[in-house]
């Protein structure tokens, strides 16, 4: 199956109808943002990569396998970067409002599956909120909202622990992915700045953090002048090749999974409402 084929916009409405009620049919759906990405990466630094990656991953699926895409969503919830020019958020209810609507028309499709494909960290929570909601209003389409970034494979081997922890946005993995997959799309300039830069930014207070356990809601300008939060510096055109390879293969083995289960369960496991 050829790229077209893959994108469910691309149908004519027979091919779409057939495409939705076949067994298992699986819409993946990225999400993306236009916001700051420093002065060096481009405001559609998260939709991009979000892009490439699920177009890579579907390369390495069989053509038999029931998935699709939808376009990019391109604009996304990043109030946290408003205070930089260029930055363009939607609201949290407007998002919330976005991914019920087009999720429910699916549902009523047939599709049994809807991945929220999401390349933003600042609205990982805001999308798994949106999928429970989902979830319970159309409970025979499964609604699995994922960050790319999360849990692959070998990025504790690509990357030092202090970009790990603390290179939240713009730093050396994403100017690297840049590096690698829109190369002219990169400014000269490597900025540190955030967590680890210099400068006047401030910790959170001890036990507190930036994410994890006890994350602050923290917005960019209280962290960094440049709008990057991390360290641009070591970044190189061949790590951003490994960091793509981690992805897609990480990516690749999680939808062959998927969609060779039985997700979502056909009956629910409680009989809801419970009777008293």
């Amino acid at each position: 199956m050829d790229g077209l084929q893959r994108c469910f916009d691309q149908l004519a409405w027979p091919q779409a109808d057939q495409a939705a009620k076949q067994p298992g049919a699986t819409l993946v759906w990225p999400f993306g943002a236009c916001e700051q990405h420093g002065p060096h990466l481009p405001l559609a630094t998260d939709a991009l990569f979000a892009d490439r990656i699920l177009n890579s991953v579907f390369e390495h699926l069989d053509a038999a396998l029931p998935i699709w895409r939808l376009p990019v969503q391109s604009i996304g919830f990043s109030p946290e970067h408003q205070p930089f020019p260029g930055t363009l958020s939607l609201s949290a209810e407007l998002m919330l409002q976005l991914v019920d609507q087009v999720g429910g028309q699916l549902a009523s499709m047939g599709v049994k599956r809807l991945v929220l494909f999401n390349a933003h960290g600042g609205q990982i929570g805001l999308l798994q909120v949106a999928a429970r909601q989902l979830r319970l209003r159309c409970p025979s389409m499964a609604v699995l909202p994922c960050f790319i970034w999360s849990g692959v494979d070998g990025l504790q081997s690509l990357l030092p622990p202090a970009e790990l922890a603390h290179g939240l946005h713009a730093g050396q993995a994403e100017t690297s992915l840049m590096l690698h997959l829109a190369p002219k799309l990169v400014g000269p300039s490597r900025p540190v700045d955030g967590a680890h830069g210099s400068g006047s930014i401030h910790a959170p207070p001890d036990g507190w953090s930036l994410e994890g356990a006890a994350p602050c809601a923290w917005l960019t300008s209280d962290l960094s002048e440049t709008g990057v939060i991390g360290d641009a510096r070591l970044a190189t055109i061949e790590l951003g090749s490994q960091l793509e390879q981690a992805l897609i293969s990480h990516w690749t083995q999680r939808f062959k999974s998927l969609l060779c289960s039985d997700w979502p369960p056909t009956k629910s496991v409680v009989d809801w409402p419970r009777k008293s």
